[in-house]
């Protein structure tokens, strides 16, 4: 009945029980009794169009009204708020997280970010994508083949707890154009070509955007099960010697000059996503020639705001959604292209794909049980429904690739639309759902947990399984 392990055997233990109240206490308690199982078996089978039950939903609200009454939805900070050090430290996930700065093996600084809630290290890689514009299928097959590998390989790094990849759009404030410009312009140039430059510089920005790439690589902090936990200077020099592989092996799938974040670098762009308005700022000082001073516990948000279905943080406002089913059948390279195109009534769309790389050991187990649970469902049955058969084929060919050397990782998606007024937000989410329509995917608001999401769309390397009470493999088999 679409029971999982879980759910079978918490049905049998209720029939059991069921027979015994028979034959212990009569008839009326037992029919009692199974009323009760039948409500909870209900409870568990009867799912909407994104695949939550009604416990799951009910779990939401409740753990949301708690929320609510703890008064935890709220956040201030600074020398006027609530905590008593009085910085503008991160909400959520990702106050307990510590930033350092190391140096790789070709000389480059790069910010290791600590989490001690989970034990885990995670290394933000900076990318420059080249885009698919005018270039051959065949390179961009290229691009996806080794795309492929890299993921695969992370299941082979020791260490690697999960990776992630951030495609943020956001207005060009058009200060890097201007730079630009008047680095490279010459004195003695007719005026007619400086007019037209200065045209250019001031018209150009206008409607513009720009696109960041970040790649998040999250590490387990003990070498083994069971092992002493590296601190960060050891993590440091272990994957000094690490990244230049790593960030290597991103230039080959189209990602441009792949080149680990500096601590700098990483405040800056924390900052920017938790008040949009300081990037004109932080722009304006690049362009003057200065380095905004930003420490890890200043770049948090001086007020944030929780709510059901949205999360207010200092000069804008966002809607996060998470991916509750992939696209079906086969899928090409561009089927997210106009999900990470820069759209006009979203001020900064941020689209994070989450992965988590298997071990071949686990890998081979898990493909395997996959082909026997499509099998049986095809053969349980005199007449097969078409999507079992397509199952089978498809547990069959992940089995053939995974034996032939494939990895295998679990994967989902996030996509967080920010808003500078709160007048578009309704336009926001109603660009968000033709675009995920248009990606072939379903995608479903953070209902209840949008400040944690937000925070899980940054780069940062945060493990959401890990941060959850209720294991996530407990509520799959369910």
């Amino acid at each position: 009945m679409g029971l999982g392990s879980v759910g079978t055997a918490l049905l049998l233990g209720g029939l059991i029980a069921v027979v015994i109240a028979v034959m212990v206490a009569g008839l009326l308690e037992a029919v009692i009794l199974a009323a009760v199982l039948g409500g909870v078996m209900l409870a568990v089978l009867t799912k909407d169009s994104h695949g939550k039950n009604v416990i799951s939903r009910a779990g939401a609200r409740v753990a949301w009204w708690s929320a609510r009454s703890r008064g935890t939805h709220l956040y201030r900070s600074g020398p006027l708020g609530r905590a008593l050090w009085g910085t503008y430290q991160l909400p959520g996930l990702a106050a307990p997280t510590r930033l350092s700065e190391h140096t790789d093996s070709y000389g480059r600084p790069f910010a290791l970010l600590y989490t001690p809630a989970t034990g885990s290290y995670s290394v933000v890689i900076g990318t420059e994508p080249d885009g698919a514009a005018l270039v051959d299928q065949e390179q961009i097959d290229v691009w996806v083949a080794d795309w492929g590998h890299w993921l695969a390989n992370l299941g082979d790094e020791p260490g690697v707890e999960a990776a992630s990849v951030t495609i943020e759009t956001a207005p060009d404030s058009g200060t890097r154009l201007r730079r630009e410009v008047e680095m490279n312009v010459d004195d003695d140039a007719p005026a007619f070509a400086r007019e037209m430059l200065a045209e250019v510089v001031g018209r150009y920005p206008a409607g513009s955007s720009t696109v960041k790439a970040y790649v998040a690589v999250t590490f387990t902090a003990a070498p083994r099960a069971g092992g002493k936990k590296r601190t960060p200077d050891d993590m440091g020099r272990e994957l000094a010697a690490r990244l230049p592989g790593l960030t290597a092996g991103l230039q080959a799938t189209g990602a441009g000059a792949a080149h680990p974040l500096s601590a700098q670098e990483l405040c800056e762009a924390i900052r920017i996503a938790y008040d949009p308005a300081a990037a004109l700022l932080i722009d304006e000082a690049h362009a003057a020639g200065e380095t905004p001073e930003l420490t890890w516990p200043d770049v948090g948000p001086s007020a944030a705001q929780a709510s059901w279905g949205g999360y207010r943080h200092d000069s804008a406002y966002s809607v996060t959604w998470a991916m509750t089913s992939a696209p079906r059948g086969n899928v090409q390279s561009g089927v997210l292209a106009r999900l990470l195109a820069p759209h006009r009534d979203i001020a900064r769309k941020r689209v994070t794909l989450l992965y988590r790389p298997i071990d071949a050991a686990r890998a081979a187990a898990i493909v395997e049980a996959d082909l026997r649970a499509a099998e049986f469902r095809v053969t349980s049955t005199s007449k097969p429904a078409a999507r079992d058969s397509l199952a089978v084929r498809a547990a069959q060919a992940t089995a053939s690739e995974e034996a032939s050397g494939a990895g295998l990782v679990q994967f989902g998606i996030l996509v967080t639309a920010t808003v500078a007024d709160l007048s578009k937000e309704a336009d926001a989410r109603a660009a968000i759902d033709n675009l995920g329509a248009t990606a072939r995917l379903r995608l479903r608001p953070v209902y209840g947990s949008q400040d944690s999401a937000f925070a899980a769309a940054l780069p940062l390397g945060l493990v959401l399984p890990k941060h959850i009470k209720v294991p996530a493999e407990l509520r799959e088999k369910l």
